[in-house]
């Protein structure tokens, strides 16, 4: 068992609920017996994913004025926004956006960035930023989903994955809560995979699973590559949330190897200490 010291008094600002890390993120929240808030652009459909068993608050990282009424009392928050990594509509374009502008950004990337809403830069680097300008200080945790490749992203395959900004926007997010003061975790999962597929790639087309048959597998200095489970992600997202070893590291999570009975957390935080 992780060395969880959790009361009714622990109250968990979930950001990105709705997406599939997210999603899985409050159910393990709920099954702790935690409570729970969202902060969500859409009320109507967190409603109906969560069925009131959770605090639904409308605001958006992208918009600095919105966040403060979320959090009012809140002790920690998880992470899990993110877009996609090459164009594609959750980008949310606007009108003016045609054919060409595709074209030319395979020579200018950049070129779209003030075209759309929802960029690796607007959604990674700067919501982040605001994110952490907006939550209290007194926080215990701000634990942060992130991305393997971020230290190398001159690196076949990073160098294709970050071609739009993606890894330099997820690394401008992690500095600004490193640097923030605030007790964090950071998560650099691999290539996600499991449901809920929210996601715009192949392992979403496929339904990529790993049918519960693999370990759980925690690095440092962004040395492993692979696949990751949404389900263990979500996991490690909430079991670090208290562990004192989790606290104020950095570390990858990929699924490899034959799965034990059960996963040790606790084992698996405290490996990341020794490895300092």
């Amino acid at each position: 068992m992780t060395n969880i010291e959790n009361s009714s008094a622990d109250f968990v600002l979930v950001v990105g609920a709705t997406g599939g890390v997210g999603q899985l993120v409050v159910s393990k929240l709920l099954e702790k017996g935690l409570s729970v808030r969202i902060l969500t652009r859409d009320a109507n459909k967190a409603a109906k994913m969560f069925n009131d068993k959770v605090e639904i608050f409308v605001g958006d990282i992208r918009e600095p004025n919105t966040l403060s009424p979320a959090m009012l009392n809140i002790t920690s928050i998880i992470c899990c926004t993110g877009t996609t990594a090459f164009p594609s509509a959750r980008w949310e374009f606007d009108s003016s956006v045609n054919t060409i502008d595709f074209g030319l950004a395979l020579f200018d990337p950049q070129s779209l960035e003030n075209k759309a809403k929802n960029t690796p830069l607007k959604v990674d680097s700067q919501a982040v930023k605001n994110l952490v300008a907006a939550a209290p200080k007194i926080l215990k945790r701000l634990v942060f989903v992130s991305s393997c490749g971020i230290l190398r992203k001159n690196q076949f395959p990073f160098n294709i994955l970050n071609k739009f900004g993606v890894l330099d926007a997820k690394k401008e997010g992690e500095d600004a809560i490193i640097n923030s003061g605030i007790p964090y975790t950071i998560i650099r999962p691999g290539r996600l995979i499991d449901g809920p597929y929210t996601s715009y790639d192949l392992n979403t087309l496929l339904k990529a699973k790993t049918e519960g048959k693999l370990n759980v597998v925690l690095g440092k200095g962004d040395q492993l590559s692979g696949d990751a489970s949404r389900i263990d992600v979500a996991a490690a997202c909430v079991e670090s949330l208290f562990d004192t070893s989790a606290a104020n590291q950095v570390f990858e999570l990929v699924n490899q190897g034959t799965r034990p009975n059960v996963i040790d957390w606790k084992k698996l935080f405290y490996q990341l200490t020794i490895d300092n």
